[in-house]
């Protein structure tokens, strides 16, 4: 058994979550307390309402979502989002989250554990905002039919690419979620392919005209691995049992 309030302050300190910029909806940091002791760490990318239940159903403890509950800002408590309230405070469930933070974490983020996933060599951050990188580069220097291939593997589904330009794909850019809107810059800056999680339609056309390589390989897939591994640092600090909850959309 853990105390709240100091894991809380070690993932706010480790994650910098009061110096780094976000949608206002993330709200990053603990979004729901519970009686403030943890006897266990789950971890799952959206705060959905049957991830809580689940969560809260299996004893309650600390969930670690990227995907907070507050997305749309204020809202009346009715609904799924009352059940969720309700799910949480009765079955003991302290609620963290944290977006963009772990996004571009250089240990626990998101873009930095695929890049070494699909093997890049040489990651290095990109796109430096507000002080903080929104993305990871490598090198690669394969096909990329083997690029789409390696990042299939990665996130454990079928991936969509978007073939252009050259065969051989050597800088490779990652920017996990929903960065596809972020083609032109990625070609701008001389990357031979595009490594993210889902994008809108236009940017597949720009993609194709501008000659480089995109892989599609979904906005939940390319995400859930950040929060298992803070989560498993947790609970190795603390000495807790950690699990993950899958619960993926096929986006």
């Amino acid at each position: 058994m853990s105390k709240l309030d100091e894991i809380v302050a070690y993932l706010d300190e480790v994650l910098r979550v009061s110096e780094i910029k976000d949608y206002p909806g993330a709200l990053n940091g603990l979004q729901l307390a519970n009686n403030g002791e943890v006897s266990r760490i789950f971890s799952a990318v959206d705060a959905s309402l049957a991830v809580i239940e689940e969560a809260a159903n299996s004893g309650g403890g600390l969930l670690i979502v990227h995907h907070g509950m507050f997305w749309k800002g204020a809202q009346p408590l009715t609904g799924a989002f009352y059940r969720k309230i309700k799910a949480a405070i009765q079955g003991n469930l302290a609620i963290y989250s944290s977006h963009l933070p772990l996004d571009m974490h250089p240990l626990f983020g998101n873009n930095v554990l695929l890049a070494k996933a699909i093997g890049l060599d040489e990651i290095a951050p990109i796109l430096v905002k507000d002080g903080f990188p929104m993305g990871v580069a490598g090198i690669f220097g394969k096909s990329r039919d083997d690029l789409a291939a390696v990042v299939g593997d990665a996130v454990g589904c079928e991936v969509t690419v978007c073939q252009s330009g050259s065969e051989i794909v050597r800088k490779i850019a990652v920017i996990t979620g929903g960065a596809g809107s972020e083609v032109g810059r990625i070609a701008g800056l001389g990357f031979d392919a595009f490594v993210t999680g889902e994008g809108p339609h236009w940017s597949f056309i720009e993609a194709e005209e501008l000659g480089m390589t995109v892989i599609y390989a979904g906005h939940y897939a390319t995400e859930t691995s950040g929060v298992q591994a803070i989560s498993v640092h947790l609970a190795n600090r603390f000495g807790l049992d950690a699990g993950f909850i899958e619960r993926p959309g096929g986006l």
